[in-house]
């Protein structure tokens, strides 16, 4: 732990919203609309992936395929990449950073138990801006 001392789970967003495989992407575009996030977490008993809007706008739109269509499986990020709940948010944005991704799934013991991002680390701790 350093001066900073936030965890993970202090500044994660708790039951991250879940997908399966088979639903189609129109599908999961309106849960995101409806909950007003920006992604969903892509599992099937244990998660293993995410889809985003940017997946969405990149290989669905810009691809002119129809969403109502494409299933989340074709176009989701995999494999997952996640973090433990006990890490300090520092490491958690020097994860981010490095494999450049804004989302990191938050698993303890092989369950999803949340999501933290960018912004959550930043509004908590704007001097992890740096990083």
């Amino acid at each position: 732990m350093d001066k900073n001392g936030i965890l993970v789970k202090e500044a994660m967003k708790a039951r991250p919203i879940t997908v399966t495989t088979k639903t189609t992407v129109k599908q999961a575009a309106a849960l995101m609309k409806k909950k007003r996030i920006g992604n969903c977490i892509v599992s099937d008993g244990k998660p293993i992936g995410i889809i985003t809007e940017s997946d969405i706008l990149k290989k669905v739109v810009a691809e002119d395929k129809k969403a109502s269509q494409v299933l989340v499986e074709d176009i989701m990020t995999t494999p997952l990449i996640v973090v433990d709940p006990y890490v300090d948010i520092e490491e958690a944005m020097k994860i981010m950073s490095r494999c450049n991704i804004r989302r990191l799934p938050v698993i303890e013991k092989g369950k999803l138990i949340g999501i933290i991002t960018q912004r959550d680390i930043l509004r908590l701790s704007p001097m992890l801006l740096e990083i």
